[in-house]
């Protein structure tokens, strides 16, 4: 596969990195600003890239997390990881405490206070401690401090480990490129590792952008270990598929806006208008899917499922080298941990994703039970509008009910 992964190392803290746009919350119309670190920038069409962007309210300090960010405890309550807490407060909402075996998130490079942030995220939110588990493809890997890549791997073992705390969690660390050595890449040695422990998820917050490369096919069998469920990010630009969320083998995590009324959540989600999603150009119509096949034609169609990805309504994290303390996030970056922790969650260990996802598109075939486990987004355009039933931007929906995964 002809792809290549380049990485500019800017040795700054999230502040110094490129600022777009200006912002306000779905909220208390709070303020603020859309960070857009390197590591989602990228530097040319093909390298992989993060899903990864930061709203810093005007108010920012890293002292402690924003106020109108989602919290551990608020995420879990919206998803239905916690029993129902009214308004699924931000500040309150009780936080998750199941999980089991494994969920391995793959990201480039290491984070040189990760653990250090982790126990810092884990104390603040009540959450238990644990010593994370490391692989690196290359044996030694290079520095990810102030390249995004820090904030993101941050990111993604905090809120896998907030939705299924007792799930152990792997970091599985590549030094150019995922995919790059076959059976001795970190996508394979990922799910190796949580095969090792018994099942569980695999979470991919990048991608290789758009437009597809028709040779992403070869890399398909890389994310078919047994008792493994794979998950990717949709995206963070809009209508347009990307690998590896159009592969059959995974779930593709769209994204949403949680929408909130005087603070309060009244179960209403949007479609992000960032999210990605679309229809595959080579991947075929996998047959968990043939439900929708008036919609997708003969390829795969993408996303499956959506969760909170807007950075207006995006999550509180801890990072030390890439936010200098706390931080909002958003992008499809968070929905994919978020969805692995979910499912963890729900002990969900399916023979492979396909199997998982066959069981929640059979909920399509039942309105009132689907209506139980997912809410259907309707509200919204990514450059496809969201609608009754499956749409490019949030997929079957956003989950409800823990039970269904």
């Amino acid at each position: 596969m002809k792809r290549g992964f380049w990485l500019v190392l800017a040795v700054t803290v999230i502040l110094a990195m490129a600022i777009s746009g200006f912002a306000q919350s779905q909220d208390s119309q709070v303020k603020g600003t859309i960070i857009v670190p390197q590591s989602t920038r990228g530097l040319a069409p093909g390298m992989v890239r993060t899903h990864l962007l930061i709203f810093r309210p005007d108010n920012w300090t890293p002292n402690n997390p924003p106020a109108n960010a989602e919290t551990p405890g608020s995420i879990a309550c919206i998803y239905g990881v916690t029993p129902p807490t009214n308004g699924c407060p931000r500040s309150g909402s009780p936080v998750a405490s199941g999980g089991t075996n494994a969920i391995a998130v793959v990201d480039y490079g290491h984070n040189s206070t990760l653990q250090s942030d982790f126990n810092t995220f884990n104390a603040y939110y009540g959450l238990p401690t644990q010593t994370l588990q490391f692989i690196c493809d290359c044996g030694d890997c290079p520095s990810s401090d102030g390249s995004g890549w820090d904030v993101e791997t941050a990111l993604d073992t905090q809120y896998s480990h907030a939705m299924a705390p007792n799930a152990q969690i792997i970091v599985a660390q590549f030094c150019s490129d995922p995919f790059q050595g076959g059976t001795s890449a970190a996508e394979y040695l990922a799910g190796v590792a949580v095969a090792g422990l018994g099942g569980g998820e695999v979470s991919n917050s990048f991608s290789y952008g758009t437009p597809e490369d028709p040779s992403e096919l070869d890399w398909d069998q890389y994310m078919t270990q047994s008792k493994v469920v794979y998950f990717a990010s949709a995206g963070d630009s809009g209508l347009g598929p990307a690998y590896p969320s159009v592969s059959p083998n995974v779930v593709s995590a769209g994204g949403t806006t949680v929408i909130r009324s005087s603070g309060q959540f009244q179960g209403v989600e949007h479609c992000w208008s960032d999210s990605g999603g679309g229809i595959s150009q080579y991947e075929p119509k996998p047959n968990y899917q043939l439900l929708i096949g008036n919609v997708t034609g003969a390829h795969r169609g993408t996303p499956d499922w959506g969760s909170d990805a807007d950075p207006n309504s995006g999550v509180a994290m801890y990072s030390t080298t890439g936010c200098g303390g706390w931080c909002q996030v958003g992008g499809t970056s968070v929905s994919s941990p978020t969805m692995a922790g979910i499912t963890n969650a729900a002990g969900s260990f399916a023979n492979h994703t396909a199997s998982e996802l066959q069981k929640t598109y059979s909920y399509y075939k039942n309105p009132g039970l689907y209506r139980q486990i997912f809410y259907d987004v309707t509200v919204g355009n990514n450059g496809s509008p969201a609608k009754l039933g499956w749409d490019q931007c949030t997929g079957l929906g956003a989950p409800r009910k823990l039970s269904g995964f």
